[in-house]
C-alpha cells in the first residue's frame, strides 16, 4: 500500500507550491469566513508569496489572490497537489 502524502500546515508549505486544502481548523467563524472566500477542502491553492516580515501570506485561490495572517495559515492543513496526483 503506498504511503499517504503528509499533511502540513499552510505556513510550512514552500512558496510557489501547488497544494490541496485538506482541512480548516479553528473557530467556526474563522472556518466560515475562509469557506465563503472559496477555501474549501479539496480546493487547489498555491502559496504565492510571503511578506519580508513573514506576515501576511498571499494565496492564489480559484483565480483570486487572498492574504491571510501566518497564525491563520497554521490552521489550514494542506497536502502537495503533485503528491495527490501521483496516488
Amino acid at each position: 500500500m503506498p504511503a499517504t502524502p503528509a499533511l502540513l500546515d499552510l505556513d510550512q508549505a514552500p512558496n510557489g507550491a501547488e497544494l490541496l486544502v485538506e482541512d480548516i481548523l479553528g473557530e467556526r467563524s474563522f472556518r466560515r469566513r475562509l469557506m465563503e472566500l472559496g477555501l474549501l477542502p479539496g480546493t487547489p491553492i498555491s502559496k504565492a508569496q510571503v511578506a519580508p516580515t513573514g506576515d501576511p501570506i498571499e494565496l492564489r485561490v480559484r483565480g483570486a489572490r487572498l492574504s491571510i495572517r501566518r497564525a491563520e495559515a497554521r490552521l489550514i492543513q494542506v497536502r502537495s497537489a503533485t503528491a495527490q496526483a501521483a496516488r
